[in-house]
């Protein structure tokens, strides 16, 4: 059976054996009968939980937007936001932007109009958060978890804060999206820290799909609690980027109708556990670096054997040949050198809290379980120094993976990757 695969911008394609293959995973999109435009619109009219923006916006007035490894379409939300917001009163020069960054570093001024559009760039300030900027972070209070619900200042005192986002599965946040964009999004470095603890990590409900009972979603919540979202449009996308939903108003009310509806068309049944899991990190824009990748690969992980092989294709262009970037150096401190999962464990615990530690211990979780295989633009050696095995193409994975497993080896294939909860 041909399976076309996303990688990057592009795709790869494959033929598995009709005999090996057990499944393709795939979501069960329901059919678009609107335009995006009307959705939004009608979204925004009809608040979840919440009057409408024009009724209550004042003052100075702050829009979070996602960082540029989210598909979240800000070009589309952004405007009508500010027609609403405009509506309200509130002129231009009293608005601005902020990219909630969290830890995943600037978007420079080609990267902010690749966000947002150049219209909006022209209309209104446009800044990015910086977690380790003490001068404009605060601490409002503390968790019951310990967390110190440290966020940006500006966006604290300001009368008004709104987000975008994008709902869709997380691999410790159960969902991304609604209260993401304050916490972690615009919180400081050390607070994020405390909210990705090994602790928090390593509780069975910090996992894709879970938000009830999940720590790391629960601590984010209770910042709430301290800081101001007075009100979120948050959108749910097919692998078109076609919007299939739209749920705008409260902060947690409407994020959590959103992850309901997302949670009917990505939670997919599988009948058993497969010996190789191919996957993918969704393409661009989350495939756009290693670091990121990992999320295809704690999808690829909830399927597997254990002992088996998860086959990762992300194509990574931000690392094209390299790491990429010093952003995320520390998840190749805490790994390079290792020689076992075990290890990496190890120095996670002994080192925390450290920058990237919530990335090297899921890793080093999907390690203990099946050995990974990835076809990406990263250096062999650097692949290598996260315990994983460089491919230069498909088809040498898969060869690979059937001289571990065997040739009858029972393949489960999930194109979509961490967009996709598939379920035994």
């Amino acid at each position: 059976m041909l399976i076309e695969f996303p990688y990057g911008k592009g795709s790869i394609n494959t033929d598995i054996p009709s005999d090996n293959l057990i499944s393709v995973v795939g979501p069960r999109y329901p059919k678009i009968d609107e335009s995006a435009a009307h959705k939004i619109i009608n979204a925004l009219e009809n608040p979840i939980k919440s009057q409408r923006i024009k009724d209550v916006a004042k003052g100075k007035v702050i829009i979070l937007v996602t960082d540029l490894t989210r598909a979240t379409p800000n070009p589309l939300l952004v405007p009508p936001l500010l027609e609403e917001i405009k509506k309200a009163g509130v002129k231009s020069d009293n608005i601005k932007i902020i990219v909630a960054n969290g830890l995943h570093g600037h978007a420079d001024e080609k990267g902010l109009e690749e966000l947002l559009g150049k219209r909006v760039m022209e209309e209104v300030e446009v800044a990015n958060h910086d977690p380790n900027d003490e001068k404009n972070l605060i601490n409002l209070g503390t968790t019951s978890s310990g967390t110190p619900a440290i966020i940006n200042k500006e966006v604290a005192e300001t009368d008004f804060v709104l987000a975008t986002g994008l709902i869709e599965p997380h691999f410790f946040a159960g969902y991304s999206g609604g209260r993401k964009n304050i916490f972690p999004g615009v919180a400081a470095e050390r607070a994020i820290y405390s909210n990705h603890s090994y602790k928090m990590l390593d509780h069975p409900n910090a996992t894709y799909g879970i938000l009830r009972g999940n720590p790391v979603h629960e601590d984010m919540i209770e910042v709430l609690k301290f800081a101001k979202l007075d009100f979120i449009i948050n959108v749910v996308l097919n692998k078109k980027r076609e919007i299939m939903g739209v749920f705008a108003g409260d902060a947690i009310k409407a994020h959590e109708e959103g992850a309901r509806f997302l949670d009917s068309i990505v939670k997919v049944k599988v009948k058993k556990e497969a010996d190789i899991v191919i996957v993918t990190n969704g393409g661009y824009p989350l495939d756009r670096n290693f670091y990121q990748a990992a999320k295809g690969m704690a999808t690829g992980s909830l399927v597997v054997k254990k002992g088996g092989v998860i086959i990762m294709l992300s194509e990574c262009i931000d690392n094209t040949r390299a790491l990429g970037g010093v952003v995320h150096d520390y998840y190749h401190k805490l790994c390079k050198g290792t020689k076992s999962p075990d290890e990496i464990l190890k120095r996670v615990r002994e080192q925390e809290p450290i920058k990237d530690q919530w990335q090297a211990q899921p890793l080093a979780r999907i390690l203990q379980k099946a050995e990974i295989i990835t076809i990406s633009e990263v250096k062999n050696q650097i692949v290598e120094d996260f315990l994983m095995t460089p491919a230069s193409s498909l088809d040498e994975a898969m060869d690979m993976a059937f001289k571990k497993m065997g040739s009858d080896a029972g393949i489960i294939a999930i194109p979509e990757g961490p967009y996709i909860i598939p379920t035994l």
